[in-house]
Order: structure tokens, then sequence, then C-alpha cells
């Protein structure tokens, strides 16, 4: 399902996290867009390289929300701030973690958004 608007691709991102769909995930982002991998920082570019470095996470189940603290858009263009959290496991094993990312998104020609560039971990 494209995402009609920065809004709406930000949703499709968690439901995609959480029904470890990384068919749905990738579909959000530009064939050669940018993603930077917590926690070594490093970067990748392409569908295939994004796929990659987030099969793992998938695998793990993470629970996942995120939520727009601040955007700014002119055009085909979106800059959005997002506050988010996970939780892998359940019981004793459970991993918490949250923080702030920052995400560059763009118009496609046929009206949809995907997602140019995603830090998922932005400096503080």
């Amino acid at each position: 399902m494209p995402a009609t608007s920065p809004e709406q691709l930000h949703s499709l991102l968690a439901a995609a996290f959480n029904g470890r769909d990384v068919e749905a995930f990738l579909d959000l982002y530009e064939p050669e867009a940018a993603l930077v991998v917590p926690p070594e920082g490093l970067t990748v570019r392409g569908t295939a390289a994004i796929r990659a470095a987030i099969e793992p996470v998938f695998a793990a189940g993470p629970a996942f929300q995120n939520r727009i603290v601040g955007k700014l858009e002119t055009d085909d263009l979106a800059l959005a701030h997002i506050r988010w959290s996970s939780r892998v496991g359940s019981g004793g094993d459970t991993v918490e973690e949250s923080g702030r990312g920052t995400v560059v998104s763009r118009r496609q020609a046929d009206g949809s958004w995907r997602i140019v560039l995603d830090i998922p971990v932005s400096p503080e």
C-alpha cells in the first residue's frame, strides 16, 4: 500500500515493523534510498542493502511505535522528526529502546510518498 502523505508513510512503517513484513517496509523506500543502521551507524544504500540490514531486526520481532513530532514540507519533499519506541522479547528478556529519528521523504510521480534518507537514531 503506497503512502499518500508523509504522515501515512510513518504509520505504514510501524505497520510493516509490527507485521514483520519486509516487503512492505522496503516498498516505503525509494530504490536508491540511504538508511543509517543503528547501533553501528553504518550507512547502507539501495533496496538490497536495506533488506540485508533490516532482516535481522525483523526476525527479532520488535513491537514498534512512532510519531511525528515535527515536520517541514515544501513542494515534493518532507523532513520529519520522529519519536519512536520498540520492545523486543518478553518477560525478563525484554529489551526496550526509544529515540528520535530524522526522515526525508519525496512525493513520487504517482503522488505516493517514499523515503529518500532515514536516520533512525538522530544525534542529540
